[in-house]
């Protein structure tokens, strides 16, 4: 079957090609998915160039985001930056109490603002979708009355105070957000321990396949692909295990592949520095010392 062109959304207000009269504001807007109906077909393939956040509590189209296949399952959120291409795979489920709601805000709405520096830090949006974060009781209320909150501004006359108090209840709501996927990592530990063991043998079995010299250093991306992840993701659950990001195991492993080589070859530092990929010594040189508070010589010579 043709893959369908990517139906491009420029502004909040193209909502409504596919839900009928609910957006007010030129910026943002709140969904109540119980009262509308849906109206994407079966492989529609979506970008915009807005911030969404939906929770349902049925499920929905089946999305494809990226390589990964997500079946938005009851009691997931999912959060989207803008210009990621979505695809739905299957129909509308359709029931007598599904409840959602979606949360759609452009980027304009929170320029010039402090939340506008902040975004960069909430990784979840960079999540794959099949790394939805699965809502408590209790959480979903609470994102619900942040939502509502917001649903309330948005009824009211647009005056001096409008943005203020919509960036600051959308801004209160990605925090909750944050606190959530935290508590997730938590309870699922067992499953980010193996991965984190996962995670740790590929970079073993990478510096010791002598990729490093043909190859270069491995990526986070690289390896969060090996797990099945997104790279924000594998970072983010690699500093809760372990205190340490990804690009920080990366450089763990460099550096102690490094002191294998210095310790037990005659070669230069510059040739040290080329068999570990690197193509100027002195950011190998300088990379050394950051981690071990010694330079390549100076260790080599103490040992």
């Amino acid at each position: 079957m043709d893959m369908k062109p990517v139906i491009h959304l420029k502004s909040i207000s193209d909502i409504n090609q596919f839900i009928q009269g609910v957006v007010k504001h030129p910026l943002v807007a709140v969904v109540d998915f119980s009262k509308v109906d849906e109206k994407m077909e079966e492989g529609t393939r979506l970008s915009c160039d807005f911030y969404s956040i939906m929770f349902k509590n049925y499920c929905v189209n089946q999305m494809k985001y990226g390589r990964q296949v997500y079946d938005f399952q009851e009691g997931n959120l999912i959060c989207i930056a803008p210009r990621q291409v979505i695809t739905l795979d299957t129909e509308v489920e359709k029931r007598d109490d599904k409840l959602g709601w979606g949360l759609f805000f452009h980027p304009d709405l929170i320029r010039g603002t402090s939340l506008a520096g902040k975004m960069k830090d909430y990784h979840f949006f960079s999540y794959e979708t099949t790394e939805a974060l699965h809502l408590s009781e209790k959480e979903k209320m609470i994102l619900f009355d942040c939502v509502q909150k917001i649903e309330q501004e948005l009824q009211e006359n647009i005056d001096s105070h409008s943005q203020t108090l919509l960036v600051s209840n959308i801004e209160l709501l990605l925090n909750y957000c944050s606190r959530y996927y935290g508590r997730q990592f938590i309870t699922r530990k067992n499953a980010n321990a193996d991965v984190v063991g996962k995670t740790e043998q590929l970079l073993q079995d990478y510096f010791r396949s002598g990729a490093l010299k043909e190859h270069g250093l491995p990526t986070v991306k690289y390896l969060a692909e090996q797990v099945h992840l997104s790279p924000n993701y594998l970072s983010d659950l690699l500093k809760k295990e372990t205190g340490k990001t990804a690009q920080d195991h990366i450089h763990y492993q460099l550096i102690e592949e490094a002191k294998t080589v210095l310790l037990q070859s005659g070669a230069s530092v510059s040739e040290v520095a080329y068999e570990l990929g690197f193509e100027y010594t002195q950011y190998f040189s300088k990379l050394f010392k950051q981690k071990t508070g010694m330079t390549p010589s100076a260790y080599r010579n103490l040992n």
